[in-house]
């Protein structure tokens, strides 16, 4: 059974946080990875709500430098500290982070007891055997990324046809997922009959921006697309004036780029008492929107 990919949504509101919304930060974890969009003020005691320990962070990835965004990394990093953090963490942002990373940490007087490496990034800039981190930059009237994590294709053995002709999981198997017969028994087996392929599954983050011609292309066929909705379609104006999306907007996106499935975050605390709205006008346009409210997870 392959590994799953799963998001916790630690914060879904905008620069205003409300009384069940924090500030926006998502946690994707996968195998031994733990890698955080965006930390907003409170993003660590979200940890603790979660039930989860941040410790065990392998990486932090910030859209853009707005307050909302960002302001919860003092305190983390501090809580990491204290409690005997032994990992390099890596830090990635647009261009301009470095500077502004190094600030905060003077700033707020964070003793680096770990290794912190920080890195300006644009297309792909991290890459295992199995997974790799892409970046692109958005239109917010400051330096800003969306991101997307991708979990490459891989060949899987179907061990249910394996059981129907009696053949054991072994070391005798490996070959078959590098495309390779078997012969077993003194009988060949087709690795094309016994393996299939797994497709790429892409998890997408576009929080902060306007409307812009990079966002279609680079979510494209996103399994998830975690995207920023502050406005309703009657405030599109104020939308377009404040470079922020509608949640119309984060529909048709989905839309176009033929994404699976939309989560709507960032959305602005004025609509507290009408988030059925927001949901019901994605949905108008894209059926598997959806609106998550903070601790909630998902796995794809």
């Amino acid at each position: 059974m392959a590994e799953k990919i799963k998001l916790t949504f630690l914060g879904t509101s905008d620069a205003v946080p409300s009384a069940s919304r924090n500030h926006p930060a998502v946690l994707l974890t996968y195998k031994g990875e733990n890698i955080l969009i965006d930390c907003g003020e409170g993003t660590q005691r979200q940890f603790r709500k979660a039930g989860l320990n941040p410790c065990r962070l392998t990486r932090i990835l910030i859209t853009h430098w707005h307050a909302d965004h960002i302001l919860g990394i003092p305190g983390l990093l501090k809580t990491l500290g204290l409690s005997s953090y032994n990992k390099k963490l890596f830090v990635y942002g647009p261009k301009g982070t470095k500077v502004l990373m190094k600030s905060l940490l003077k700033l707020f007087g964070v003793r680096e007891d770990y290794s912190i490496e920080i890195k300006e990034v644009s297309g792909r800039f991290f890459e295992t055997d199995d997974f790799y981190l892409e970046s692109k930059a958005m239109s917010h009237g400051i330096k800003c990324n969306a991101y997307s994590f991708v979990k490459k294709a891989q060949v899987r053995i179907d061990k249910k046809k394996l059981k129907k002709l009696g053949i054991p999981e072994g070391p005798h198997l490996k070959n078959l997922k590098k495309g390779k017969n078997i012969i077993y028994k003194g009988k060949k087996y087709s690795a094309k009959k016994l393996t299939y392929k797994e497709p790429d599954k892409k998890i997408s983050f576009v929080l902060d921006t306007s409307l812009n011609k990079n966002i279609v292309p680079f979510v494209k066929s996103s399994d998830v697309l975690v995207c920023e909705s502050s406005y309703a379609y009657e405030l599109e104006n104020l939308a377009k004036r404040h470079h922020h999306l509608t949640a119309s907007q984060a529909a048709e996106i989905a839309k176009r780029a033929k994404a699976k499935n939309l989560f709507l975050i960032h959305v602005s605390q004025r609509f507290s008492k009408n988030m059925k709205g927001i949901l019901k006008e994605a949905r108008k346009i894209f059926r598997n929107s959806y609106l998550p409210k903070d601790l909630d997870t998902f796995s794809a």
